[in-house]
């Protein structure tokens, strides 16, 4: 890895700064999944990191460039999503299969990457377009594979729904799905257990995408 990251002003770090730069990262993303965006500081992320603001300023400009990284770490990692749809059937058991393992994935996603998809979520909400690219290039990463999908289902007759958006359909069940993930307590707080919320999801999904419940 040496060679591939530099610092603010341009020179190249080395291993041990790699690591130290990974480290910050590290000690930052676990600040956000206790602590408010906002109120996270330089010196508090680097005080948890064991070293000093001087050296975070080292590698990262201010918070919110770091948080970036994060972001982009994130948004490089989704692109495994598409792997949850792409030639995949959607017929018979194997069509629940399908519908089974793209919520358990994405909902897996999300809870995993929650801290930093809040942070997003807020950013891109508050109109920053950075963060609005990054948000928009996770979703599209089951969005885009799954609006294919139905187009084609659609096509030979099969699809759920011919007069309607594949993009908008796919777009609302993937925007379903994260919003699931970031409110679990809510939702058992309204009598829906964890338990019954994956069935319930998979029905969702397999009729949004092929009109039909899924095979029992």
């Amino acid at each position: 890895m040496t060679g591939h990251v530099t610092t603010v002003d341009g020179r190249v770090a080395g291993r041990r700064g790699q690591a130290t730069r990974q480290k910050l990262l590290d000690c930052l993303g676990k600040m956000l999944s206790t602590s408010p965006y906002r109120d996270v500081k330089v010196i508090d992320v680097a005080r948890k990191a064991g070293t000093s603001p001087a050296t975070f300023y080292q590698y990262f400009p201010d918070v919110e460039a770091a948080v970036l990284e994060l972001a982009e770490v994130t948004l490089r990692e989704s692109a495994a999503l598409s792997e949850l749809v792409a030639g995949r059937s959607w017929t018979g058991k194997a069509g629940r299969q399908t519908a089974e393992e793209l919520v358990d994935g994405v909902l897996a996603f999300w809870r995993r990457h929650d801290a930093i998809l809040r942070v997003v979520d807020l950013a891109a909400s508050e109109g920053d377009r950075r963060f609005v690219r990054i948000r928009t290039r996770i979703q599209g990463a089951v969005v885009k594979p799954l609006a294919e999908t139905i187009d084609g289902l659609q096509a030979r007759g099969r699809g759920g729904g011919k007069d309607i958006s594949s993009a908008a359909l796919a777009g609302s069940l993937v925007t379903m799905l994260a919003a699931v993930s970031a409110q679990p307590k809510s939702l058992q707080s309204l009598g829906a257990r964890q338990t019954d919320l994956k069935p319930a999801l998979t029905t969702l999904v397999h009729l949004g995408v092929t009109g039909r419940k899924p095979a029992a």
